[in-house]
């Protein structure tokens, strides 16, 4: 399985207008400007934190039993002198000693949890390599994670990022008819408290954790809005979701319309019937949607490629050992018809790779907003006591070469999101300016 998010769902951009005195208690720090304010129809519930994350899953079952061999290979480098590890009777000992001063004098002893202290000591070792994309999951966490990925789970139905600048969540998106588009929460709400307690510093995993719950519970979200003079209190009663990746429609007799909302497993099957049908009812051009979606799985998306690029090469990735691995299109299922590709700041990871394709190839015209950029992949490593790992372990380029980690993928035609006309009068602006420039090839 290949998972992605748009975990810490990638998309961190803060909202312009946030003022200071909006965050109490907050560090004083300037936000970054919003990328878009809109919220298009589907998203993945707020616990899916597979969010901008390109993620090979790869089963590598790393049995805990051969871990002390493993380091103790490590031990030594190659010209035999003691390689450094964390560790080490040092490290041990200082352990021990930790241990016994909160034993002796931390003040709620009764609240002294072994097992959170033991993961959280391993979820530290992760953290502390300042990469946002790394994570350790414990069971409960990787049990959860993978039934996100089915497409079925327990929560809100709201996409959920980490915003690096200011350490709160964000709200990515929001998915229709479930318990976040009844609350009215919509993209770019920032999420400052969860049940009343402050929600900054947390890691997304923990975020997620907060809000998800079983359903019929109620969690109470503190929301900071751009243009409310005030926060939100807002509260949301959670129910079962599914999450339909894939939706479809005829605009007009002649324009198609494809919104895929993340790459999911399912997401294949979903892309192709919704392509049959859009074919099938002679569309003479497609809007393929990919706004608010925070990526997935890297092979859902080449497969999702496969069926309307030409032929060559799709994607690659590059280790640290400079090792390529390509993914390439026959050009079997070449899309014959007008493409227009629909792209905000929040589309990150697997759809980038989608657009930074049709781009390359000139097959399609990107309008929006520049792209979020996350163009690193993460694997996850499943261990054999039933936690996982996952580990940036490359980049990937476009098929031109291209690198857009922190740099996103600027769109052909520049069309910023009119949040007001949307929220007020059901106008999407972004959307129209799309099926205009369809229009405007099929009469050339």
């Amino acid at each position: 399985m290949i998972l992605d998010n748009n975990g810490y769902s990638s998309n961190n951009e803060m909202n312009q207008g946030a003022a200071n005195n909006l965050y109490p208690n907050v560090p004083q720090q300037e936000p970054e400007p919003a990328k878009e304010k809109g919220m298009f129809l589907a998203g993945l519930l707020s616990g899916v934190v597979i969010s901008a994350l390109t993620a090979s899953c790869i089963y590598v079952g790393i049995r805990i039993t051969d871990i002390y061999q493993l380091r103790r290979a490590k031990q030594t480098s190659a010209e035999g002198t003691a390689a450094e590890s964390i560790v080490n009777d040092e490290s041990v000992a200082k352990l021990e000693v930790i241990e016994e001063v909160i034993d002796e004098y931390y003040f709620e002893e009764e609240d002294i949890d072994v097992n959170s202290m033991i993961e959280g000591m391993y979820a530290g070792m992760v953290a502390s390599l300042g990469d946002p994309y790394s994570v350790y999951y414990t069971e409960d966490e990787w049990k959860a994670l993978m039934q996100e990925t089915e497409g079925i789970y327990y929560g809100i139905g709201a996409y959920i990022s980490l915003d690096k600048t200011t350490g709160f969540g964000k709200i990515n998106g929001v998915i229709e008819n479930t318990p976040a588009q009844e609350a009215g929460l919509r993209e770019n709400d920032i999420i400052y408290q969860i049940d009343g307690e402050l929600a900054q510093g947390l890691e997304l995993t923990e975020i997620v954790s907060r809000i998800k719950g079983e359903a019929g519970t109620t969690v109470h979200l503190t929301l900071y809005r751009e243009g409310e003079e005030d926060y939100l209190e807002v509260d949301v009663v959670r129910k079962q979701i599914e999450s339909p990746t894939v939706n479809y429609e005829m605009l007009n007799d002649q324009i198609g319309y494809i919104q895929i909302t993340e790459f999911d497993d399912v997401t294949v099957d979903q892309f192709a019937e919704a392509l049959a049908v859009i074919k099938g009812s002679d569309a003479k051009g497609l809007v393929l949607d990919l706004r608010s979606n925070p990526g997935g799985s890297l092979s859902a998306v080449v497969d999702i490629a496969r069926q309307i690029l030409p032929r060559g090469l799709i994607v690659y990735t590059e280790d640290r050992a400079g090792e390529k691995v390509e993914y390439s299109c026959k050009g079997e299922n070449e899309l014959q018809i007008p493409l227009v590709v629909l792209v905000n700041g929040n589309s990150a990871s697997a759809a980038e790779i989608l657009a930074g394709a049709v781009k390359d190839y000139g097959t399609g015209t990107l309008i929006g907003t520049t792209t979020f950029g996350k163009g690193i992949v993460q694997r996850i490593l499943p261990l054999t006591d039933g936690t996982a790992l996952k580990l940036t372990v490359s980049a990937y380029y476009t098929p031109k070469g291209n690198n857009i980690h922190n740099i996103g993928i600027e769109p052909d035609i520049e069309c910023e999101f009119d949040a007001d006309a949307y929220y007020d009068e059901g106008i999407d602006n972004q959307l129209n300016r799309a099926v205009e420039e369809v229009t405007g090839m099929l009469s050339e």
